[in-house]
């Protein structure tokens, strides 16, 4: 109901002389996502008009050089003029909303363009090597730098990667869920601290991680370089990555689940167990993906606690191991061009490693085909442990029943009566 008085409404004649446009009872919300044709000209004719302007001031009114100059005033020159083109024909609201699009959709396609010129480029110059099949299955102890490429690969880095990997995910992911577990499921006093210590570890760098598993694994306890010190270092990486960002899909959960567990009668390990964990999987599978690519890329903390061999070696405990991003590091610093062409397919090794991982993690996490909802699978679970216990049960036990009281009888007259 409107709160204005019925006697300030117009009346239905005045109403009647009006367009429908202007009628108060009909009013339309505006429209400013739509784009017609003249806002598509006026995009078309802002971006070659900005072109034009920019180069003619850039290159000969002002005393500027350089291509990343050139398109950032490209760019600049563009928002401006787009701007006035949009306020000849659109008010205000629609021309700040056009003229934040255009800077959204700029940024985003730069981010993309580097992105795709990175990957592009890795692979154009990995590719000498990558066309070898004797890079995928063979290592450099019978190779030397200036070999060529048809002899020699990356196979003991590829090795070493997994499983330094495997060894990482593995110390990582239960200690990093346990963490985000705690810090929001349980809650208290330390779990603040937790929470600080977690979050000053994401800031911490990498090479401190390298220094401290050599400081307390190598001199203290008085071990050697070995791929597992390597995994060391990178678990220290990733667990506060997993933590932080497990903890963040936790908290995304309902809390009417928790609540609806928690009256079915169902104890906290089995509400997290069977209700919040398997809701947030999605999410949980995003933390893992973040943990690797945090570790999967480190240099320094294998750099540091493990040595770039050139042959292959399967013990992590014993010796130390190479990995993809050791393996790039060390060929990519040589000065002849096919040790770059190896340190590249390297890189572009462990991009397709990476990308392999993800794929794997992410249909690991889907759910295979339609499956009930936590709360029913709950319930599921609790009338699974009754009847398991009701058949552990003697087969004399009492069992307790409903009984329904029948009516009292009614009272005979006595004989005396």
């Amino acid at each position: 109901m409107s709160d204005v008085p019925e006697e300030e409404l117009p009346s239905e004649e005045m109403l009647a002389d009006r367009p429908v446009d202007d009628h108060p009872r009909f009013d339309r919300p505006r429209v400013i996502s739509s784009r017609t044709a003249d806002d598509w000209l006026s995009l078309a004719g802002s971006l070659a008009g900005s072109l034009c302007l920019a180069w003619l001031l850039y290159t000969q009114v002002l005393p500027f050089s350089g291509k990343l100059g050139f398109v950032l005033f490209w760019y600049a020159t563009f928002i401006g003029l787009y701007a006035g083109v949009t306020a000849i024909s659109q008010p205000l609201p629609v021309v700040r909303d056009r003229v934040a699009s255009a800077l959204v959709q700029g940024l985003a396609a730069v981010v993309l363009l580097v992105l795709v010129a990175t990957v592009f480029y890795t692979i154009y110059r990995g590719m000498p090597a990558l066309r070898h099949p004797n890079f995928y299955v063979q290592d450099m102890s019978n190779a030397g730098p200036l070999d060529p490429l048809t002899q020699g690969g990356a196979e003991a880095a590829i090795i070493g990667t997994l499983l330094e990997l495997a060894i990482a995910i593995a110390i990582s992911l239960p200690l990093g869920l346990v963490t985000a577990v705690y810090m929001v499921e349980v809650g208290g006093r330390f779990s603040r601290v937790v929470r600080t210590v977690v979050e000053a570890m994401t800031a911490v760098p990498d090479l401190v991680a390298g220094l401290f598993i050599y400081a307390f694994w190598l001199i203290a306890l008085h071990q050697d370089r070995s791929g597992l010190a390597a995994a060391f270092a990178l678990s220290i990486t990733m667990l506060p990555i997993i933590a932080r960002s497990a903890s963040v899909f936790l908290r995304t959960v309902p809390s009417g689940l928790r609540e609806a567990s928690a009256a079915l009668g169902a104890p906290m390990w089995r509400t997290v167990w069977s209700v919040v964990l398997p809701t947030a999987r999605p999410g949980l599978a995003t933390a893992v993906i973040l943990g690797l690519a945090r570790g999967i890329g480190e240099t320094a903390p294998v750099l540091i606690v493990s040595t770039p061999l050139s042959y292959s070696e399967k013990n992590p405990f014993s010796s130390p191991m190479n990995s993809l991003s050791l393996y790039a590091y060390t060929f990519i610093r040589a000065p002849d061009s096919n040790s770059h062409s190896r340190g590249y397919g390297a890189a572009c090794l462990l991009l397709g490693v990476v990308i392999i991982l993800f794929v794997v993690i992410r249909l690991l996490a889907r759910p295979r085909r339609p499956e009930p909802g936590p709360l029913r699978r709950l319930v599921g679970a609790t009338s699974t442990s009754l009847a398991r216990r009701r058949r552990s049960e003697p087969v004399g036990a009492a069992v307790p029943a409903l009984t329904v009281a029948s009516p009292p009888a009614p009272l005979s007259p006595s004989p005396s009566s």
